[in-house]
């Protein structure tokens, strides 16, 4: 009888192995696979934007792969164009929330626009808001804003540091601007109207007059905005475009009512090869403010072009746009990504495994990019180190400066990574304008130790 039953025990259990070995494989990979959502902007005026960036992404997933995923976890990803449309966001934004039954744990719009669109569901639906360097800029205090960050840096620290730089290449600090105008030139969008607040308190804090001019998007008539600009005659331009359309009609504009690129400073969105090269001689010595350093010889970059585009898997049509200041900044945001999923792993003792939103949300502020890990992830100098936590989504908060030189059709670094004049008032900013927010919709700001 003992026998007996021993032999219907196998015979059971060899039944369920084999049971087992005739379901679809999916299954078990989705076990070790995490799911990363491309809510790309390959089309229209910000394409060169949207490829750059989108691009990066998708090769740096790629490369993670080839080297054995994130402790053997495996990226993968779906896409959704989104045109940098906000309601097109939403859509790609409800499409991607689900890849093979497994839910994403982030989203990247890379407009403010769509990050607008999207800020208020991320919460309730435990999905990290990655702004890299975009997006609403009080989301920086993680108490009210738990599921929302800045990394690396916000669009008000960016605003402060070009004054500051103004004020230097002035001769001088913050009293160099005093009785100076400076034109805020935007396209009229949320983004190119984030920064204004703290311009409007630094104006009057150093004394410059600030004089606000919209363009409509998508940025490509500014006629009537350049004549007014000729006749405001002001000291500097602070140019806060988006799509290569925009940013180039910009300098050439610019050069034909003879108004110097050496007193122009572009936000980070706005200045890349592909807006640069497009306005010919015209863009020569215009400033660009950077997140993320271009340039083709951090080891990194040299790995991908060699296991990613050497195997054909290349995300680009033009390798030769590897490197470049879109391409760069897209490959920082999903360093932040893999750094928040390794983390994760970690904290909960995950090694090998996927996490769920709420783990990657605690690896995304567990987040110390020293510049000993970026040398060891070969990025070492393409980003400003930073660390994040429970209430300081922000991060870095500084940024390089570059300088286009139309002969060698390379930006020249001429500032190292700079913060600016005032970052307990920038802090102090942000702070204030979270507990309005949070008063207002009757929110609990968050209890960080």
């Amino acid at each position: 009888m003992f026998k007996h039953l021993i032999k219907k025990i196998s015979a059971i259990f060899f039944a369920a192995i084999f049971s087992l070995s005739l379901l679809p494989q999916n299954l078990f990979a989705q076990a070790k696979t995490q799911y990363f959502p491309i809510p790309s902007s390959r089309v229209g005026p910000y394409s060169a934007m949207g490829t750059g960036y989108y691009g990066a992404q998708i090769d740096y997933m790629n490369y993670v792969n080839a080297t054995g995923g994130v402790n053997g976890v495996m990226l993968t990803w779906q896409e959704c164009e989104t045109e940098y449309n906000a309601a097109k966001t939403v859509e790609c934004y409800q499409r991607l929330m689900t890849k093979d039954g497994q839910k994403m744990v982030v989203f990247d719009t890379l407009g403010t626009p769509g990050a607008y669109a999207v800020i208020n569901r991320m919460a309730e639906d435990k999905v990290v808001l990655a702004q890299y360097g975009y997006g609403r800029t009080d989301a920086a205090d993680g108490t009210v804003w738990p599921w929302v960050f800045n990394a690396a840096s916000s669009y008000w620290s960016q605003i402060a540091v070009k004054l500051r730089w103004m004020a230097e290449l002035e001769g001088g600090g913050p009293e160099k601007l005093k009785g100076k105008k400076i034109v805020h030139l935007h396209i009229d969008t949320a983004y190119g109207r984030e920064p204004l607040p703290t311009m409007r308190r630094l104006s009057k804090e150093w004394g410059f007059t600030l004089v606000e001019i919209a363009i409509a998007p998508p940025g490509l008539e500014q006629q009537s905005q350049w004549l007014q600009i000729r006749q405001e005659k002001p000291d500097w331009v602070t140019f806060w475009g988006a799509g290569s359309g925009m940013n180039s009609t910009a300098m050439t504009n610019a050069a034909r009512i003879n108004f110097p690129r050496t007193k122009m400073m572009y936000v980070t969105f706005g200045g890349a090869e592909e807006d640069m090269i497009p306005a010919g001689d015209s863009a020569n010595g215009t400033y660009v403010v950077s997140n993320a350093l271009p340039g083709k010889n951090y080891p990194l970059i040299k790995n991908i072009q060699e296991k990613v585009y050497k195997a054909g898997k290349g995300n680009l049509a033009d390798p030769k746009r590897v490197g470049t200041a879109y391409y760069n900044r897209g490959l920082g945001a999903s360093i932040l990504w893999v750094e928040a999923l390794r983390n994760a792993q970690k904290k909960y003792n995950k090694i090998g495994q996927p996490v769920t939103g709420e783990e990657f949300r605690d690896g995304y502020e567990m987040i110390n990019l020293t510049d000993a890990r970026m040398k060891e992830l070969g990025i070492e100098g393409m980003l400003a180190p930073f660390q994040l936590s429970c209430s300081q989504h922000e991060g870095a908060g500084k940024f390089a400066l570059m300088q286009w030189d139309g002969k060698a059709q390379a930006f020249k670094k001429v500032r190292d990574w700079t913060g600016p004049n005032d970052p307990v008032a920038i802090r102090a900013q942000i702070v204030e304008s979270a507990a309005k927010y949070a008063q207002e919709n009757k929110i609990t700001p968050k209890k960080c130790s």
